[in-house]
């Protein structure tokens, strides 16, 4: 009997952050003498690794280490990359339709989560996404942010809710042996800020952060934590949580310390406060001006959820970031589920509007799922995407121009200044030149501090470019 099979696949992933780079490694190696995988990586931005390099706080170096493992992937030279491509822009379904047997989306989520409370349009609230991607020096956000309020409310008891915080608090010399942008440091060097405050609406056996997380807090200097005893309730399913789950333990093992050990008047320049059982219900205004924010106090009902008490109270903030979660843009030409902020999808398959898959086109990570998990839970996205495809191989449409030139020609004809992975290198050694360079262009009371920059990051997506396409 015949075997229908195809004996070589192109393969096109939208999205060089971690979820598309693990898809296209395991499409890259599942090669072999039978059938024959190529795939070509794309992404709206210059430079590959997406939410690592524009998403994670630069003070992470044991997360920023994760982008040398996808470096490797990428550098093995078996998988071919082009940034500076946008997708409903620079490239249509049908011309990816025209090249590639199929195309997987993985183009994450960065947008923020909406909060629909009063006053949450004011000047002076801001979407903590839009803040990480302007100290993480994405190249599509103005390169200077509002930082004049002493006072600052974030809501969210999640990674990024600490790492907004951290950064608001953080003395910015410290952040100086980081790729932490120029303009960044200026920015956050200027800051008037005393006091962070940092909001939940549930209890301490119930945050969302992870040890390491909030280990970190603790390592900022001349910034005191400082916890409320009021807020240490605990019902039913925090105590079965705190006995069964060693992460649960060791974070309330840790804030119980804190409580214990704070000095009752703060020495401090800056001050972290972390608050539980507070939902956000108005951001309050004078004479047009943001000045304070409203909660409602909550309490536990025995199963890890809260109710309202009907007590309220207020803050004075002069600026609120809400981390509240991240949210999904819908991509063209394809079906989009608004409530949840993904792709219409069954497991990876992307469905049309009458819910049936769409022969060739698939999704992975954040797009996919939603944004939850950490980041090594998108490898498990990708397998079980990548698993569906190559179940579906034999009824993939053949495209009519597969061969691997045909898209480079595409992108040329429409003047498309695409970047590839030279060039990514040679960005990469241009931002270690720079941080080579900084001793001789620091002042001499940043020489003093004896700080090696491993790099700095360039920020405008012209000269990123440029420096790509030398």
């Amino acid at each position: 009997m015949e075997d229908l099979r195809p004996k070589a696949l192109r393969i096109a992933v939208i999205g060089a952050g971690p979820a598309g780079v693990y898809a296209a490694d395991i499409l890259a190696k599942a090669s072999s003498d039978e059938l024959r995988v190529s795939v070509d990586l794309f992404d709206r931005y210059p430079a590959p690794f997406g939410l690592i390099r524009y998403g994670v706080a630069p003070d992470h170096p044991r997360i920023k280490g994760i982008i040398q493992a996808l470096h490797k992937v990428l550098d093995r030279g078996d998988i071919r990359f082009f940034g500076n491509v946008n997708y409903g822009v620079d490239l249509s379904l049908d011309e990816l339709r025209r090249h590639y047997h199929a195309v997987i989306f993985a183009t994450g989520a960065v947008h923020d989560a909406a909060l629909a409370i009063p006053g949450i349009d004011l000047a002076g609230s801001f979407g903590a996404a839009d803040f990480v991607s302007w100290y993480d020096g994405h190249p599509d956000v103005p390169r200077e942010w509002p930082l004049q309020a002493q006072q600052i409310a974030v809501l969210g008891h999640g990674n990024v809710a600490l790492d907004v915080a951290r950064m608001l608090v953080k003395q910015a010399d410290e952040l100086l042996s980081t790729e932490i942008p120029e303009n960044v440091y200026r920015t956050l060097k200027a800051s008037p800020v005393t006091d962070v405050h940092v909001f939940g609406r549930r209890g301490p056996a119930q945050i969302k952060f992870t040890p390491l997380e909030l280990r970190e807090l603790s390592h900022a200097a001349d910034v005191d934590i400082v916890l409320y005893p009021e807020d240490f309730q605990f019902d039913e399913a925090s105590d079965q949580a705190i006995k069964s789950n060693n992460q649960v333990r060791t974070m309330v093992n840790t804030l119980t310390n804190w409580l214990a050990e704070q000095p009752e008047v703060s020495t401090a320049a800056r001050r972290l406060h972390l608050h539980f059982l507070h939902t956000p219900v108005e951001i309050l205004a004078a004479e047009g001006q943001l000045c304070g924010i409203r909660f409602e106090r909550n309490e536990l009902v025995g199963n890890g959820q809260v109710q309202g008490t009907g007590e309220f109270v207020d803050y004075p903030v002069q600026a609120v970031y809400r981390a509240i979660g991240y949210y999904g843009s819908p991509l063209t030409e394809l079906e989009f589920d608004s409530r949840l902020g993904v792709l219409k999808n069954d497991g990876g398959r992307v469905l049309d509007a009458a819910g049936r898959p769409l022969p060739g086109i698939y999704t992975t990570g954040w797009i996919k799922r939603g944004p939850v998990g950490l980041i090594g839970h998108t490898k498990g996205d990708a397998l079980e995407t990548v698993g569906f495809l190559l179940e579906d191989r034999v009824s993939l449409p053949e495209p009519a121009e597969p061969r691997p030139e045909t898209i480079v020609e595409l992108l040329n004809s429409k003047g498309v200044e695409y970047t590839d992975w030279a060039g990514w290198l040679k960005l990469d050694a241009y931002e270690r030149s720079l941080g080579d360079a900084w001793p001789e262009l620091a002042s001499p009371d940043q020489q003093k501090l004896g700080i090696v920059r491993e790099r700095i990051k360039l920020v405008p997506r012209d000269e990123m470019i440029k420096v790509s396409r030398s």
